[in-house]
This record gives C-alpha cells, structure tokens and sequence, in this order.
C-alpha cells in the first residue's frame, strides 16, 4: 500500500519550464522505484521517465535532454523537472511506483495525475 500525490502541474509557454513533484506515503520509499507517465494515443501510458531507489534513470526518447527525474528519499518524494516544453508536452502526468530495483515491468501504485498545459 503506496499512496502517491503529484503536484507542480500548470500552464506554461512553449519553452517553458516545469517541476513536477510526488509525495509518497509510507517508510520504504527508497526500496521503490519511481516513474512518471502520461497518457498516449494507442497506448494506456507512456514511460516518461524512471529512477530507482538508488538513483539509476531511463527517459522516453521524446524527452530526453529536456526532462530531468530525481528523488529525495529523506523526504520521500520524486521530481520531474521539465524544461524547453512543447505543445505536445501537453497531458495529464501520473506518478506511479514498484517495489524492487528494475526499471522495467509493469508499476504497482498510481497517483491521482496532475494537468501540464503547454500553449504554442
């Protein structure tokens, strides 16, 4: 059981920057990998990105060079920094997390999403 809350959403310019922030319930935050993910045509979601526990990333091709993940497992919570965005930047990003070290297979807990505008 991991509740997950996102917040930093907003409207921003093309250009712009951004810096999406999820706070984890629980005392075992570094023991969960961490993810963001927005929705996609054609797919339920898209990996934006993922960091592991101990500080390993992967990124969406679509992102990389702009977005930066991290985390703060002192204050359990992840970050997404988003710069140089895109109209098509634009969607609803979820944090999501797992249990174990692998950034790879399918996310366990999911947070409510929180709205990212980007305007042309």
């Amino acid at each position: 059981q991991v509740q997950l809350v996102e917040s930093g959403g907003g409207l921003v310019q093309a250009g712009g920057s951004l810096r999406l922030s999820c706070a984890a319930s629980g005392r075992t935050f570094s023991s969960y990998v961490m993810g963001w993910f927005r929705p996609a045509p054609g797919k339920q979601r898209e990996l934006v990105a993922a960091i592991t526990g101990g500080g390993t990333t992967n990124y969406a091709d679509s992102v990389k060079g702009r977005f930066t993940i991290s985390r703060d497992n002192a204050k359990n919570t992840v970050y997404l920094q988003m710069n140089s965005l895109k109209p098509q930047d634009t969607a609803v990003y979820y944090c999501a997390a797992k249990y174990g070290r692998s950034l790879y297979g399918g996310y366990d807990y999911w947070g409510q999403g929180t709205q990212v505008t980007v305007s042309s």
